[in-house]
């Protein structure tokens, strides 16, 4: 069984270690963890690992961000995945610091990427992993802190997080979407 995990990002060395761009981390640090390397392939950066009999094709779409359903849609024909095995990692900002919310489908809430791959695939229902990145900006500031670098106190909680995402992701493929948000939506 195959499935489609797409973390989203913008690529480029101004975007690294950026909020908007924790779909791209937490896609690093598995495949580190799973000793595998990213290669720059179609619409993407791609890589694979095996997990319990299931192929987790992960990549980190290069269209950048508002044009990601561009890399999930090729990727997913390409692999033939279907859309119930499909997860898109990304940032929330009307979620806390850290917090996680497994959903199997949804709206937007704003974030382009998640609208793109919304347009572009013709429906919500596909499964996503929303992190919270907090609201701590002022008025007009909401893209400076999306693009932003983590601070301190989030860079000493970052790791813990983003290994509990790497834990729904292997539970998403083994258990599906509605365990999964069971099991993590309020770790």
């Amino acid at each position: 069984m195959k499935y489609l995990i797409a973390g989203l990002g913008n690529i480029g060395n101004e975007y690294e270690n950026t909020r908007h761009n924790i779909g791209f981390e937490i896609l690093d640090a598995l495949a580190k963890a799973s000793n595998v390397v990213f290669s720059d392939d179609r619409r993407a950066f791609k890589t694979e690992i095996k997990h319990k009999g299931r192929t987790l094709i992960l990549i980190k779409p290069t269209t950048y961000m508002n044009l990601s359903g561009k890399a999930v849609s090729y990727w997913m024909q390409k692999e033939k995945i279907p859309l119930e095995n499909v997860l898109v990692l990304a940032d929330d900002l009307a979620l806390p610091f850290g917090k996680i919310r497994i959903r199997a489908k949804g709206s937007d809430a704003g974030h382009n990427g998640i609208k793109n791959i919304t347009e572009t695939l013709g429906t919500p229902n596909y499964a996503r992993l929303r992190f919270g990145i907090g609201n701590d900006f002022s008025k007009g500031q909401q893209i400076n802190f999306v693009l932003g670098k983590w601070d301190i106190e989030e860079i000493e909680k970052l790791t813990e997080r983003i290994e509990i995402c790497i834990e729904a992701i292997k539970s998403f493929s083994v258990v599906g979407v509605h365990m999964a948000m069971n099991q993590f939506n309020n770790k």
